[in-house]
């Protein structure tokens, strides 16, 4: 059964500052579990709460910042809070926030989502029913809150169609873990999960 939307209690949540966001790129994806990501569509609200990251830190192989600012990346490079959004394999859009100082090219990806809000309006950007896979993934998040490249480089410590917001929910525990589907620099333990959670992505053996 789908949790009750309560547009009342939603209200409560209130932008992140800048201020706010550790400086370290690690302690930025452990920070953000139990945030979460508000969308701004013309059809209405829709938001979910973060339940997986990933860190892409400082020398990271992995990373996209590793070889340097392109056009593509620049938004990678922008002062923390600001996202970046590219394509992967031609096929989903991954939403990231930079992190670190202005310039340094580190980011935190956005892995999964516990729907909140505008439940509906997921199920129609996604054409799926079932609730836990809405937006569990990165690929499926951005399909279900219509994320593409037009968002490249938003402030999202500020209102506006894509924002990071706090309710002061308490996450839980924490996991952490390697992250999934990289070859380089794949034994560093930069992801972090909400244990237990249903809507966190990956196999079993990595959500313990």
């Amino acid at each position: 059964m789908d949790p009750p939307e309560n547009p009342a209690a939603m209200t409560s949540y209130r932008p992140i500052t800048r201020s706010e966001l550790p400086d370290d790129t690690a302690a930025l994806a452990r920070y953000l579990i139990g945030k979460l990501v508000v969308r701004e569509l013309t059809e209405g609200v829709a938001s979910g709460r973060i339940v997986e990251t990933e860190a892409y830190v400082v020398g990271d192989a992995a990373g996209h910042g590793y070889r340097g600012m392109t056009p593509r990346n620049r938004s990678l490079f922008l002062e923390p809070g600001h996202a970046y959004v590219y394509l992967a394999y031609g096929i989903s859009y991954m939403l990231n926030v930079s992190s670190g100082m202005e310039g340094t090219g580190t980011g935190v990806l956005i892995r999964a989502l516990e729907p909140l809000e505008g439940i509906a309006i997921m199920r129609r950007n996604r054409s799926v029913e079932r609730l836990c896979d809405l937006a569990r993934g990165p690929g499926r998040l951005a399909m279900a809150l219509r994320i593409d490249r037009s968002l490249d480089g938003l402030d999202l410590c500020r209102t506006g169609p894509l924002w990071l917001a706090s309710d002061n929910h308490a996450p839980g525990d924490i996991g952490q873990s390697i992250r999934i589907g990289i070859s380089k620099d794949a034994d560093r333990l930069l992801r972090f999960y909400v244990r237990g959670n249903p809507f966190v992505s990956g196999p079993r053996s990595l959500n313990r």
